[in-house]
Order: C-alpha cells, then sequence, then structure tokens
C-alpha cells in the first residue's frame, strides 16, 4: 500500500487555476484508476496552501497514477502554477484508519522506462519507527 500526505504551495493568483487542475485530476484519477483508493485535495488556513491525500493498493498503483496519461498531462500545467511541493510518506494507524500499511515495493523489473524512471524518483519512504510500533 502506498499513502502519501502532499503539501503543496501555489503562485499568488493562480489558485482557481490549481484547483480546476486538482478537480481535473480528481475526475480522471477516479474514472480511471482501479489501484487508488483515496484522492482528495483541500485548502490549507495559510494562503495558497493546499494538501493532496492519495493511497493506493500497493506502490505499482501510486506509479501508475504518476505515468498515466491524464497526470503526465497535468504535469506542466501544475509546474506552471505551483510554488513548491513536498510529498510526505504516512503510515495508517491500524484500527484508526481502514487504509492499509504503507510499503515499498521494488519495481525495478518494470518493462518500460518512464515507470523505473517515476518508481526510482518516488520510492516510499517507510519510517522505521512505524515498524516499531505496528
Amino acid at each position: 500500500m502506498a499513502t502519501i500526505l502532499a503539501h503543496i504551495k501555489v503562485k499568488p493568483g493562480c489558485e482557481a487555476q490549481f484547483e480546476q487542475i486538482s478537480k481535473d485530476l480528481y475526475g480522471a484519477s477516479h474514472g480511471n484508476e482501479p489501484g487508488l483508493l483515496r484522492y482528495e485535495y483541500w485548502r490549507g488556513s495559510e494562503p495558497q496552501t493546499y494538501y493532496t491525500l492519495l493511497a493506493f493498493t500497493d506502490f505499482r498503483a501510486f506509479i501508475s497514477h504518476q505515468t498515466s496519461e491524464h497526470h503526465e498531462v497535468a504535469s506542466p500545467l501544475l509546474g506552471s502554477v505551483l510554488a513548491g511541493l513536498r510529498l510526505e510518506w504516512v503510515d495508517p494507524i491500524q484500527g484508526g484508519s481502514e487504509l492499509p500499511p504503507t510499503e515499498n515495493q521494488d519495481l525495478s523489473d518494470s518493462l518500460d522506462e518512464l515507470t523505473r524512471s517515476y518508481a526510482k524518483r518516488f520510492a516510499a519512504q517507510v519510517a522505521p519507527w512505524w515498524n516499531e510500533v505496528r
């Protein structure tokens, strides 16, 4: 499983454009990705601050999301409005969330270079202490 909290900062004056891109990605992702469990956008309390919660059945499903046609189309649009982006891997607390634990998955056997590249670039960061309290 793979769960990520994206911390997003958009450029001043780009909020409406970011929200439209987000709505389009939300619709395309929920309509075309069977491995998607959660994909939600929120506005933060600070101006130009947003969050996205992404949860997938496994790391391969997350990479499929990243390499999907709709995400590849949206990436340059997002790049034009983002001032900052930080991906934080998070681990659902069993019994406090219905999502399964976050785990890394080796995708080095993938057939295409784009998948291998994204798997390396966005490798799941499983904090050692998570296993201590599971």
